[in-house]
């Protein structure tokens, strides 16, 4: 699939910044080629473009920003990430999958544990290691969401395709 569309929800200043300052402290500087981030889906057809854009475009207008919450600490095997939980991005994340069905890689055809990755492609004594330096002073805490996104996957980097801010009145 050539320059499949990536979709993430926006991370607000603070958490972006706490999340992508462990990224870089944590992750493999050889392979640390992205900004950390929260990923709802990882290939979405680049056929789908134009239909996902409105789509985005129709749900920023409908929503407001979305409460979630930095849940804990968890393990990726050979990896730590930070816990997101919030059901309304989750919700939101379904009508997308719904408008797409059929076309989803099997990555993308299930419910994700959504999660910011700070640490992958390590052993796991690392990994281990990491989440127990962390574990003492990690407090959970609530944000919002303020805008949904998407990329293009270009083989390395990814390239900016548009953002969409949470504006609506009244919720979803």
């Amino acid at each position: 699939m050539a320059d499949p569309i990536i979709v993430t929800a926006a991370l607000p200043p603070d958490i972006f910044g706490m999340a992508d300052t462990l990224r870089r402290a944590h992750f493999p500087p050889a392979r640390n080629i992205l900004s950390a981030h929260l990923t709802m889906f990882h290939a979405i057809p680049p056929s789908l473009e134009r239909e996902l854009r409105t789509l985005l475009a129709d749900l920023a207008a409908e929503y407001t920003p979305l409460p979630a919450r930095l849940a804990r600490i968890v393990s990726l095997g050979r990896g730590t990430a930070l816990a997101v939980e919030s059901e309304p991005l989750m919700d939101l994340r379904d009508i997308i999958a719904d408008r797409f069905a059929g076309c989803l890689t099997a990555q993308d055809d299930h419910r994700p544990r959504f999660h910011i990755t700070i640490q992958n492609k390590v052993s796991p004594q690392e990994a281990r290691a990491l989440q127990a330096s962390l574990q003492p002073d990690f407090t959970p805490r609530s944000f919002v969401i303020p805008a949904l996104q998407a990329h293009f996957y270009r083989g390395g980097p990814w390239e900016a395709a548009g953002r969409w801010p949470l504006r609506g009145r009244a919720g979803g």
